[in-house]
């Protein structure tokens, strides 16, 4: 029987503060940088930890491959009154192709979710600055999307449009690839919030 999600997370979560109170070493980590001066601002303690921290999340990653342990995580978005459930990628975690496909499976109620909340809202673009938007350039957006996902703040409903591989969408070096666009509702301007 091989480990859950939950309990990789745990694994992570335990070696991550074994790193931190210096209980993890990686002796080769000042060669494994190739910037010198990088290296020495940085110090051996603190190269050490980032370079445990990494070779440990890559056993997991491996883990996860070799025996099918999905990434996903449930998260749950409240806004107005209503709430949905939904998986997302954990950001510490990979993501197997089963992943992906639970993933796009989601993308209908999060979109009916989403639909529903936003009558009299503005939608933005979001960027810095955000731009505004109209609903029919979100559509096009969203046919073009292979999965959606949610967040929110009291006054704020975060729409996120993405495809490509799950664990690289959130990092612009991997457009056109792989990426996310995000739609932001809010009655008035968008308040800069990171969510």
């Amino acid at each position: 029987m091989s480990y859950t999600t939950e309990q990789l997370l745990d694994f992570l979560d335990q070696e991550l503060r074994a790193t931190w109170k210096g209980e993890r070493v990686v002796l080769s980590s000042a060669d494994r940088l190739n910037h010198p001066v990088i290296a020495k601002a940085l110090g051996t303690d603190k190269l050490s930890k980032v370079f445990a921290i990494q070779d440990f999340r890559a056993q997991i990653h491996a883990y996860q491959r070799q025996h099918h342990v999905s990434g996903l995580v449930w998260h749950t978005c409240q806004f107005q009154g209503r709430s949905i459930r939904f998986p997302e990628l954990h950001p510490q975690l990979a993501a197997i192709p089963q992943d992906k496909l639970a993933l796009t499976a989601a993308k209908s109620a999060l979109l009916n979710f989403w639909r529903i909340a936003i009558p009299n809202l503005r939608l933005w673009l979001a960027g810095s600055p955000p731009q505004p938007t109209s609903l029919d350039h979100v559509e096009t957006l969203i046919a073009a999307s292979e999965w959606a996902e949610l967040a929110a703040t009291r006054t704020e409903l975060y729409l996120s449009l993405c495809w490509g591989d799950p664990q690289d969408c959130h990092c612009d070096w991997a457009k056109p690839e792989s990426g996310c666009e995000r739609i932001i509702a809010t009655a008035g301007e968008p308040s800069g919030i990171k969510v």
